[in-house]
C-alpha cells in the first residue's frame, strides 16, 4: 500500500470516526462514498471494506458511550440479533446485485433518510 493510500485511508477513517461517534453512522455514509471516489473502489468492495472497518469503531464508541451511561443494551442486543440474521442473507444480495443498482439503492436510502430527518427530526 502506498503512503498516499495510507494517508487517504487514515483521513477517511478519522472523518468516519467523528461522524460515527456524533451521529451513529459513518461506515456507509462516509466510508463507502470516500472509498469509491478517492480510492477508486467498486461499490461492492467499498461496502464490504466499510463493514470491516466499522467493527473497531463500534467497539470503541460503544465502550465510551457505556462509560458515560449512554445507550440501551437490551435494545441493542435484540436489534443486533435481527441485524445479524438479515445481514447474513442480505450479504448474498451484495454479490448478486450490480454495482449500479447498489449505488442507486444507497443513494436513494441516503436521500430518503436525510429528508425524513430534516423534515421530521426530533431530539
Amino acid at each position: 500500500m502506498s503512503p498516499a493510500t495510507i494517508a487517504i485511508s487514515l483521513s477517511i477513517g478519522a472523518l468516519s470516526g467523528v461522524v460515527a461517534a456524533l451521529c451513529g453512522v459513518g461506515g456507509g455514509v462516509i466510508m463507502v462514498p470516500c472509498f469509491v471516489f478517492f480510492l477508486k473502489f467498486g461499490q461492492k468492495d467499498a461496502v464490504a471494506t466499510s463493514l470491516m472497518a466499522m467493527i473497531g469503531t463500534a467497539i470503541v464508541a460503544s465502550s465510551q458511550n457505556l462509560k458515560h451511561g449512554l445507550g440501551n443494551w437490551q435494545i441493542a442486543a435484540v436489534a443486533t440479533v435481527g441485524a445479524m440474521v438479515t445481514a447474513y442473507f442480505a450479504s448474498d444480495w451484495l454479490r448478486k446485485l450490480s454495482s449500479e443498482r447498489l449505488t442507486q439503492i444507497f443513494g436513494l436510502l441516503l436521500v430518503l433518510m436525510g429528508l425524513r430527518m430534516l423534515l421530521l427530526g426530533k431530539s
